[in-house]
């Protein structure tokens, strides 16, 4: 089977698989993902193939909706290449960038090995800034139940993964506990660039927000 053809069938896989999702894990943010890996892609030598696998294959098994397994991503990337016989070389790239992809708290180190991985990082973390960043964080945060700001929650900087994923914070922390860290751990410089105006969106945002909050404006 040709490459186009392995990446039509998945992108078909993946449109239906999250075809249903209200809290910002849908195929539309794999779309999305998908395109700014191949814009940032464009400016890079790099394996396009592998790219735009690991970027459409990259939250079909999120472990934040199976229980917190961080083991089904990849499990569940790897059975639809095998499914498409994709060669193995391949298939081990695509999920060790899956598997390395996610943030997993201000204090633990999320390194790439190869520069496929790390434009798919960088166009994921994209998505998680900027407005469509602000809509997700809230999207997430009321499907979880969770209070939109509460000033006596202390901001919490995790040193591990399981203390990130288990955090039950207002969605207002996680923007001092993730998402206005991303600018500066941007692996490419296209990354770094798109994400410059994305920040300071985020940064404005929440000036209004706590004048609001405060009844100031």
């Amino acid at each position: 089977m040709k490459n186009a053809e392995i990446i039509a069938q998945t992108e078909a896989y993946v449109r239906e698989a999250l075809a249903i999702g209200g809290a910002g894990h849908d195929w539309w943010h794999v779309y999305r993902v998908w395109k700014n890996a191949l814009h940032i892609a464009e400016q890079e030598t790099v394996d396009l193939f592998v790219v735009e696998l690991a970027a459409l294959l990259h939250d079909i098994a999120d472990h934040k909706f199976h229980g917190g397994d961080e083991s089904i991503g990849p499990k569940t990337a790897r059975a639809w290449l095998e499914r498409l016989k994709v060669e193995e070389a391949i298939i081990l790239h695509v999920t060790e960038i899956i598997a390395s992809l996610s943030f997993k708290g201000a204090k633990v180190a999320t390194p790439m090995r190869t520069l496929e991985g790390m434009i798919v990082q960088d166009a994921d973390r994209l998505d998680a800034i900027g407005a469509i960043g602000i809509a997700r964080a809230f999207a997430y945060g009321g499907s979880k139940g969770r209070l939109l700001h509460d000033p006596n929650v202390p901001i919490e900087y995790h040193t591990s993964f399981e203390t990130y994923k288990n955090s039950p914070a207002p969605t207002i922390n996680h923007f001092y506990e993730k998402l206005l860290l991303l600018k500066d751990r941007m692996n490419t410089a296209t990354g770094r660039t798109l994400a410059q105006e994305r920040h300071a969106y985020m940064e404005n945002f929440l000036a209004q927000f706590y004048a609001e909050w405060e009844g100031k404006i």
